[in-house]
């Protein structure tokens, strides 16, 4: 095995052992912890994260003024002053007012 197979080698062990360490350590404070109710407590791992909805980007419609009704009677009136100012023909206007009904 050549100089770098060694020295990988050598560094796998010896973060492999850095890890075991750690994690040993960690287990035995934990034991003592546990065992004595007035130590803080070490080595304690934040809460998970909880999911938060992005906040709402866009505005709802406004909701609806007045009733479908009135608009039509309004648009009808409309129609029947520009039929009676001869803006609209009667045809033009019997168009107008099937569209609105339908």
């Amino acid at each position: 095995m050549g100089l770098i197979g060694g020295m990988a080698r050598t560094a796998v062990v010896a973060g492999t052992a850095t890890a075991v360490s750690n994690r040993v350590s960690r287990r035995q404070a934990n034991r003592w912890a546990a065992q004595d109710p007035y130590a803080e407590p070490q080595y304690q791992q934040p809460p998970p994260q909880q999911y938060q909805p992005p906040p709402q980007q866009y505005q709802p419609p406004p909701p609806a003024t007045g009733t479908g009704t009135d608009d039509i009677i309004a648009q009808l009136e409309k129609l029947g002053d520009l039929r009676a100012n001869g803006i609209l023909t009667d045809a033009e206007f019997e168009q107008q007012k099937a569209r609105l009904l339908a």
